[in-house]
């Protein structure tokens, strides 16, 4: 691969210098160098911001989880506007450009919150006193947050439509994506560990200004590919021909259609068609046909659409069919990203409370945990890629569905929240057995909640990679682009939902108070594990249910 890369990029600069060419292998350098100087600054400062607030905002544990599963949600979903806002309106490269702007004001802002002491609350006192940090402090510490949210939602899944943009060649194509997400996952990695443990055991001020200085790096490297990249046009926004359907048929539902016979169809071609015809609407959803239905004024005489808001194509109506059924599937994921957040914040809580020493000298920091879950996803894609799936096909002579992937996830994650709580029944009766241990650290391993994050990862690696694969493969071609952003709105949903459910559990048990050695975690995630069980019910009856979208498929059932 890499020397695929190499030579193609040495051709590319050949024919620029000769012609004057933009796009090809001479913008990956531009765009990897980018990634990975991005990439580490944001991981760098999101990673670790639980034990931020803890500890320098004198805010308490479980708020700290729900503050930083808020800003999580926030982030993930950011890239959906992003991508919708390069399509529609800007391109990708200004999008990129100015959310990398983004990132490194932000890190300035992070470094400052870090070094000046009047940008944070006093530290607590020695009778357990905290003073809270005033709205001021409060701003510039959010006021950081939201700007690391644009760099995100301009960069995460825009910056990778551009590098494939400089590409011809579905195989060039290919070979780009895989370096990008290598680039990605092993910035995430650096920033998680690397800049985690500066901020741990050097200086906050420390870790926040090398990551300004990677963010600085990303920008500058982007901004000098500039000359040599593809700038494709805005294309317009898919979602505003969906967005017409509805308020076609909306406007239309004075429409009698008990018979359907003695209507007229527009088909996206001059002519106009009948319901005998292909471009005939289905059945199902059949409200929505209406937007489809030919009456007074919608046409002009050579048969085109006089008035798009109140006519649509049969493509663009059996477009937003195709979403509507895969809504179901969709909506079953969320409750996986729901406990992945909950997972990863109390476990950085369970974290702070256990022996995080690796060998005589070296402390693993609370904040990286999270890269046992990224490594663990790393590596089981490779051992699918090249091993597993391979091996399956060889015993089968079939190769695993997407949806089979996705109900594989399913039950990791919950195997994933059984280990959780059976560690946290081991973390529990150690703190409880002694009582000199309580608020402090517990005489526990921390690899044991590592291994809890590693499950979750290897869940991971099936179900997100499989919904990639569905929503590409039953999307509409006109919608194939947004599969990614389905996948970042169920992780920010998660996000969002897990602070909601956090909070009732606060609400309506004792199970989680300040002191995390006096909690009933344990209790928490057998939820998880409950309702992820019937969660899990609900995804077979709805892959059951659900039909593909080709014609080679329509008769197959998607658990088959």
């Amino acid at each position: 691969m890499e020397t695929e890369a190499s030579e193609g990029c040495n051709l590319d600069v050949i024919e620029a210098q000769r012609n004057g060419k933009r796009g090809g292998w001479i913008t990956f350098p531009f765009i990897s160098g980018s990634t990975l100087g991005l990439g580490l600054a944001i991981s760098g400062a999101g990673s670790n911001l639980i034990v931020y607030l803890i500890r320098e905002y004198n805010v308490k544990s479980i708020d700290a989880a729900q503050i930083s599963n808020i800003i999580n949600g926030s982030m993930s979903l950011a890239p959906v506007a992003g991508a919708i806002v390069s399509d529609a309106y800007f391109g990708c490269y200004p999008v990129v450009a100015f959310s990398s702007a983004a990132s490194f004001l932000s890190l300035v802002l992070f470094t400052l919150t870090a070094a000046l002491p009047s940008l944070r609350p006093s530290p607590c006192s020695a009778f357990g006193s905290c003073e809270s940090p005033s709205p001021g402090q409060f701003a510039a510490l959010y006021g950081a947050v939201f700007l690391m949210a644009i760099a995100t939602g301009g960069t995460r899944f825009t910056t990778a439509t551009m590098g494939a943009n400089q590409f011809d060649r579905p195989q060039e194509r290919d070979i780009f994506f895989n370096w990008y997400f290598i680039f990605l996952y092993g910035s995430s990695i650096l920033g998680a560990t690397v800049i985690v443990y500066v901020q741990d055991t050097v200086s906050w001020a420390l870790g926040f200004g090398l990551s300004t200085v990677g963010s600085a790096v990303g920008v500058v490297v982007l901004l000098l590919g500039g000359r040599y990249y593809k700038l494709p046009a805005a294309q317009g926004s898919p979602f505003v021909g969906l967005a017409r359907v509805v308020v076609a048929a909306v406007r239309k539902s004075y429409i009698d259609m008990t018979s359907p016979e003695k209507l007229n169809y527009y088909t996206g071609a001059v002519e106009i068609s009948s319901l005998s015809t292909r471009g005939a609407p289905s059945q199902s959803f059949s409200i929505l046909n209406r937007a489809a239905v030919i009456t007074d004024g919608d046409t002009h005489p050579d048969g085109t659409v006089a008035r798009p808001w109140h006519l649509c194509s049969t493509q663009e109506v059996s477009d937003l069919k195709s979403l509507l059924r895969i809504l179901p599937l969709w909506s079953s994921s969320i409750f996986l990203s729901i406990s992945i957040g909950i997972q990863g914040s109390l476990t950085v809580l369970q974290a702070l409370t256990v022996d995080r020493h690796l060998g005589p000298h070296f402390i693993l920091p609370a904040g990286s945990l999270i890269v046992s879950s990224s490594s663990a996803v790393v590596l089981s894609l490779f051992l699918l890629d090249r091993l597993l799936i391979p091996l399956y096909h060889a015993l089968t002579r079939h190769t695993p569905t997407p949806l089979q992937r996705i109900g594989v996830g399913h039950v990791l994650n919950a195997a994933s929240m059984v280990a959780s709580a059976l560690v946290e029944r081991r973390r529990e009766s150690i703190a409880r057995s002694s009582p000199h241990v309580t608020g402090a650290v517990v005489p526990m391993s921390v690899l044991w909640l590592v291994m809890t994050l590693a499950v979750s990862g290897v869940g991971e690696a099936f179900q997100f990679p499989g919904q990639v694969a569905f929503y590409y493969q039953e999307f509409p071609e006109s919608l194939r682009s947004t599969a990614t952003g389905m996948i970042a709105l169920i992780v920010s949903l998660g996000f969002y939902l897990s602070t909601a459910v956090i909070g009732l559990v606060r609400r309506v048990t004792t199970w989680l108070p300040d002191d995390i050695n006096q909690s009933k975690l344990e209790n928490v995630y057998w939820m998880l594990v409950v309702v992820g069980g019937i969660n899990f019910g609900y995804y077979l009856l709805c892959s059951k249910l659900y039909k593909y979208r080709t014609a080679t498929d329509k008769v197959q059932t998607a658990a088959d």
